[in-house]
């Protein structure tokens, strides 16, 4: 909730960046550029951050001149309906609707010819699916946010204290259910049993339990197929560093509660975990970590923990990666920041700061005057 209303905040100052008029000069005549509305703004919302995500782009397109149809995940529909009792009636009627239902009611709206702006996150698949169905209207803005599969890099020289608690808060927090969860780590092989050492300890701690007790670390994934999403990653043979479960149960009460767990070695690169499952994987030079980061399609987030931070530059140079951190979770994205990713992780239209700027068309104004 800090983060819904610290956007209202970063949205007025995004407007007034990147949306008052602009007076041209050098040319025949007086000339100004502004920015105009698109029209209608389809918001389509996950469920893991059932209304940060989808309020900033509402926020935006409000703060734009577009009115906005919110089409939340079903599986928040009780929260974002709370929500858009409280939006509707700051605005004109009809300006903030609610939108409630699946697949199906997500498609209608952001097909709609009337409807000029699409924001969605969530999976490959349905934002490809949009994508096509949305080549023939190119006037029509996506905006699509499709998750990654984050790497974190541990050189030789790193922290290996500061390290292991960053992956392991990485891949735990919120179970996982993150497009920015750490669900890769590249670890230098000279001190790779070190750092597996001080990971299997601080992932210790995240612990199934009740999500409504204050000490719970690791709640419930979100529904019953995402368990069987866990169960096929963490049931697959190979060598485990450590092995998970479901054990369906915690603090007495039953739920979609599962265990993180960790695989040495990769496995597939082109489909997004959503659960605390990691590949640990080792490198001998930099290089090698790099080729062996970019070798998945994903490119969201990415975080380097060395004590050189001439190393950290190096590797920047070569990751592919619209958001790139040192010594800091894969998870650690501010609203202070773009965000948005490379690759199959998106379309280049950051979801975070700065959003605003897809939300409106740009219009050139040359005025002839008398005389």
């Amino acid at each position: 909730m800090g983060a819904v209303i610290a956007k209202f905040d970063l949205t007025i100052d995004d407007a007034r960046d990147h949306i008052e008029w602009r007076e041209i000069g050098g040319g025949l005549h007086p000339a100004w550029v502004r920015n105009v509305a698109r029209g209608p703004a389809a918001v389509i919302a996950p469920f893991n951050f059932p209304l940060h995500l989808g309020n900033g782009a509402a926020l935006a397109h409000l703060a734009a001149g577009n009115p906005v149809i919110f089409k939340p995940s079903p599986f928040s529909s009780v929260v974002a309906g709370r929500y858009a009792e409280l939006m509707a009636p700051c605005f004109p009627e009809g300006v903030f609707q609610l939108v409630q239902g699946g697949a199906e009611e997500g498609e209608a709206i952001s097909l709609d010819p009337r409807v000029r702006a699409v924001c969605f996150t969530g999976s490959v698949g349905v934002g490809r699916t949009l994508a096509k169905a949305l080549a023939e209207d190119f006037s029509k803005d996506l905006a699509l946010e499709l998750g990654g599969r984050n790497a974190a890099i541990v050189c030789e020289d790193a922290d290996l204290e500061i390290a292991a608690q960053a992956v392991a808060d990485g891949m735990c927090l919120t179970c996982g259910q993150r497009c920015n969860a750490t669900s890769r780590i590249l670890v230098d092989e000279k001190i790779a049993d070190a750092f597996a050492e001080r990971l299997l300890s601080a992932v210790a701690v995240y612990r199934p339990g009740d999500p409504l007790k204050e000490t719970t670390k690791l709640g419930p994934l979100i529904s019953e197929a995402a368990v069987e999403k866990f169960e096929q990653l963490a049931g697959e043979s190979g060598d485990w560093l450590l092995r998970g479960s479901a054990p369906r149960e915690a603090d007495g009460k039953r739920g979609h509660y599962v265990t993180p767990a960790i695989r040495r070695g990769a496995s597939r690169l082109d489909a997004e975990c959503f659960v605390p499952v990691v590949d640990f994987e080792t490198f001998n030079n930099l290089d090698a970590a790099a080729e062996r980061h970019n070798a998945s399609p994903f490119g969201l987030t990415a975080s380097v923990f060395t004590g050189n931070e001439a190393t950290f530059w190096q590797l920047a140079e070569e990751l592919r990666a619209g958001n790139l951190y040192a010594n800091l979770p894969t998870t650690f994205s501010p609203s202070t920041l773009p965000f948005g990713g490379l690759g199959i992780s998106g379309n280049g239209r950051p979801g975070g700061r700065g959003f605003i700027r897809f939300c409106t068309n740009e219009q050139a104004i040359q005025l002839r005057r008398k005389g």
